[in-house]
C-alpha cells in the first residue's frame, strides 16, 4: 500500500496539491497513510472512514466528517499552489495517524528526525532528545513509544525540574510504607509504573548528582530499590531522556555525570528552534487549530496572509508560543456573539510579548537590574501586567543576591531560601530572556 492512495481521476483534478502532499507524507514513515477521494465521487463509504475528500472552490475550508470508524475530513481549497492546502492536508495525515498530539513535520530537517525516530522505535536502546523548551520533545518521545512494540504498555513522562528535590528519589524508585515521615502507604514509583513501557525523563539536566548515580545503577542493573526496602525489584523500561541544555557542557562543568551521559546518549536526536524550521509552521498551525476547535464547530481557514505572518515571526517560545497564538486567533475570529469567521486573517494574529534584554544603562556592576528608566511610556500599559511585574521583581532579587554573594550559586540559593537546582533553572530562564547573567558570575558554584 502506498502512503497516499487515490484514483487517477483525482490526481488529474488535484495534481499540484496531491504531488506535494505525497512527497511529504511518503517521508514521514509507514504509520502515516492516507486515502484521498474527490467530492464528485459521492459520500464516503463506511469502510473508508479515514478518507479525506478534496474539492476546489472559491472559499477554502476544512471540515470534520461524522463517521463511526475514525477521523475523516472534507478539504476545499481555492488555490492549488497556495501554502494552506498542502499544510492542511499534511496536518490531517498526521492527526489521522497519531491523534491530536501527533508530531507535525514538513521541513526537511524535521522529516529527517521523524524518520530516524520511527526507525529507533523498533529497538529498546535509550534515546536522548535535545532542544530548546517548547520544541516538542515530549511529543517526539510519545511518537517513539506509540510506534514501538511497547505501544500497548504505559508511557510515563516525568519532569525532573518540576518535582521537589527531596522527593525525586521516592517518586522515581518508589518507597515502602513508613520509609520516611509522611509515608503512610507504599508507592511503586514511576519506574515500576512504566514497567513494560516507556519512561520519559524530561529536563534530566536538573537531576541532582547524588540521584544521577542511583539512576545509572537502575539503568545498568535493570532494577530499582524502593526507599525503605533492601530487596531490588526488576524492571523492564525503555528510557527516553530529554534536555533543553547542552549535556556535554554540563558534563564538562561537573553538573552531570559523564558515565550517565554516555549511558543515555546511545542515539541522540536534536530538535531545532521553530524559527529554523519554517516549513513546519503552516501545518503545525492547522493542526493546532484543529485541536482547539470544538467538535461540531467549523474550523476557520488560516489565510495565506496569516501564514506569511506566522512564518516571519521569531518564535522565542517555539511551538508552545505558536499554540498560544492559534488559540488566540480562534477566539478573535469567533467575534462577538460567538459567530465564527470563515477565515483567520492577519488581523487575528496577535503574538506573545517578546522577552527583551534590558537597557545597558540599567546594568550595575555587570548585573542586569531593571532601573526606573527601563520601561518607556509607550510600553507602560503592557509592563504593568502582573506577570511582567513579578518577573522583573524576581530577576532583580536573584541578580542582586548573586552579586552580594560574589556570584556563588550555593550561597545565593541559601540566602533566597531555594535549592541550587531551582536557582539554576531561574538563571537559565533569565538567559533565554536575553539577560547576560553569566557575565556577573552566574556560573560559579
Amino acid at each position: 500500500m502506498n502512503h497516499i492512495e487515490f484514483a487517477s481521476s483525482l490526481a488529474r483534478r488535484h495534481t499540484p496539491l496531491v504531488s506535494r502532499a505525497a512527497a511529504i507524507v511518503a517521508t514521514l514513515g509507514e504509520s502515516y497513510r492516507l486515502r484521498l477521494t474527490d467530492h464528485e465521487e459521492g459520500p464516503l463509504p463506511a469502510s473508508e472512514a479515514t478518507t479525506i475528500t478534496l474539492a476546489r472552490g472559491d472559499q477554502a475550508s476544512l471540515v470534520r466528517l461524522p463517521t463511526k470508524l475514525g477521523l475523516a475530513y472534507a478539504l476545499t481549497y481555492a488555490d492549488p499552489a497556495g501554502e494552506g492546502a498542502t499544510a492542511a492536508l499534511v496536518a490531517c495525515a498526521a492527526i489521522r495517524a497519531h491523534g491530536a498530539n501527533a508530531p507535525i513535520a514538513a521541513d526537511p530537517e524535521s522529516l529527517s528526525v521523524l524518520a530516524l525516530a520511527e526507525r529507533l522505535a523498533s529497538s529498546d536502546i535509550p534515546v536522548l532528545i535535545g532542544g530548546p523548551t517548547g520544541t516538542g520533545k515530549e511529543v517526539l518521545s510519545r511518537f517513539i513509544h506509540d510506534s514501538s512494540p511497547r505501544r500497548a504498555k504505559p508511557f510515563v513522562a516525568v519532569n525532573c525540574a518540576a518535582m521537589p528535590e527531596s522527593m525525586l528519589e521516592a517518586l522515581l524508585f518508589g518507597h515502602t510504607k513508613g520509609a520516611f515521615t509522611g509515608a503512610t502507604s507504599a508507592n511503586e514509583g514511576f519506574f515500576r509504573a512504566a514497567h513494560g513501557g516507556t519512561l520519559l525523563l524530561d529536563e534530566i539536566a536538573e537531576m541532582p548528582l547524588s540521584l544521577q548515580a542511583k539512576l545509572l545503577r537502575a539503568l545498568q542493573e535493570g532494577e530499582v530499590v524502593p526507599i525503605g526496602s533492601t530487596q531490588p525489584v526488576k524492571i523492564d523500561v525503555r528510557i527516553i531522556a530529554a534536555a533543553n541544555r547542552d549535556l556535554p557542557t554540563e558534563v564538562a562543568e561537573g553538573r552531570f555525570r559523564a558515565d550517565l551521559f554516555y549511558r543515555l546518549n546511545v542515539f541522540p536526536l536534536a530538535l531545532s528552534p521553530l524559527r529554523e524550521r519554517t516549513e513546519d509552521i503552516a501545518p503545525l498551525a492547522f493542526a493546532l487549530a484543529m485541536r482547539h476547535t470544538p467538535e461540531g464547530r467549523v474550523m476557520p481557514w488560516i489565510s495565506d496572509a496569516a501564514l506569511h505572518m506566522l512564518r516571519g515571526h521569531g518564535w522565542p517560545g517555539n511551538v508552545r508560543e505558536l499554540e498560544n497564538v492559534i488559540r488566540r486567533a480562534l477566539l478573535l475570529a469567533e467575534g462577538l456573539g460567538g459567530k465564527a469567521s470563515a477565515e483567520i486573517g492577519p488581523e487575528h494574529i496577535q503574538f506573545d510579548g517578546a522577552a527583551r534584554a534590558l537597557p545597558q544603562e540599567t546594568m550595575w556592576g555587570g548585573n542586569v537590574v531593571p532601573g526606573p528608566g527601563a520601561i518607556s511610556p509607550a510600553d507602560s500599559v503592557s509592563a504593568r501586567r502582573l506577570a511582567n511585574i513579578v518577573q522583573i521583581s524576581e530577576a532583580k532579587a536573584i541578580l542582586e543576591t548573586l552579586a552580594a554573594c560574589g556570584g556563588s550559586r550555593i550561597a545565593a540559593a541559601r540566602a533566597l531560601g531555594i535549592s541550587e537546582r531551582t536557582l539554576r533553572y531561574r538563571l537559565a530562564s533569565l538567559r533565554e530572556a536575553g539577560m547576560p547573567v553569566s557575565a556577573m558570575g552566574g556560573g560559579r558554584r
